[in-house]
């Protein structure tokens, strides 16, 4: 089983910045596709950004230029950086993990998710 831990939301305006933080536990982590989702209030959860085993990165096409994913496989984390944020950019933020994904930006092919972190974005 792999626990997935997101901190760093809070509370920002708009035009900062913010970097969540998600740690996985296990031994394996350097071999998991990690993603980021997030949830407006009424809306469906939506893909962020995903990094997979080797470093490779996918952002939905919204996000391009202000999120940046990374990861750091000596410290089971990976984060996300996210620059000039918008109100619309208010959401819980959820770190998923999974050891084989296909279709990276499906919420379904992720095994793991954590509890979400609260990023408010006041205009």
């Amino acid at each position: 089983q792999v626990q997935v831990v997101e901190s760093g939301g809070g509370l920002v305006q708009a035009g900062g910045s913010l970097t969540l933080s998600c740690t996985a536990s296990g031994r394996t982590f350097s071999r998991y596709a990690m993603a980021w989702f997030r949830q407006a209030p009424g809306k469906e959860r939506e893909f962020a950004a995903s990094i997979n085993w080797s470093g490779s990165t996918y952002y939905a096409d919204s996000l391009k230029g202000r999120f940046t994913i990374s990861r750091d496989n000596a410290k089971n984390t990976v984060y996300l950086q996210m620059n000039n944020l918008e109100p619309e950019d208010t959401a819980v933020y959820y770190c998923a993990a999974s050891i084989a994904v296909v279709r990276r930006v499906a919420a379904g092919e992720y095994d793991y998710w954590g509890q979400g972190t609260q990023v408010t974005v006041s205009s």
